[in-house]
């Protein structure tokens, strides 16, 4: 049986996270995005079933005790959420296919 049904190749920009409900939900990395001196991750549902196909994840990254790991927190900030996506959609404009939802 396939891994997850992830290619193999695409592995090495899986990571997983613990929801609020404790389950484990895998992510494909896109980008490490720095705004203000704080460090944001841009992150793709890999377990794509639901409806809002392709619709991104954006996290506050925040350090730990454990100089090896990192915590990811979520973002309440409309302002700072969307000058996060917009410097992503600059950056990855030529590889990805954007579309507003207007």
């Amino acid at each position: 049986m396939d891994e997850n049904n992830i290619p193999e190749e695409e592995v090495d920009n899986i990571i997983v996270l613990n929801d609020e409900n404790g389950e484990e939900v895998k992510f494909e990395f896109l980008d490490l995005v720095e705004l203000d001196g704080e460090e944001y991750v841009v992150l793709l549902p890999a377990d794509e079933d639901d409806e809002e196909e392709g619709e991104v994840v954006i996290l506050k990254v925040e350090d730990t005790d454990d100089e090896e790991e990192e915590s990811y927190v979520s973002v309440d900030d409309e302002e700072t959420l969307n000058k996060v996506f917009e410097m992503f959609k600059e950056k990855f404009k030529d590889e990805f296919n954007f579309v507003d939802e207007d």
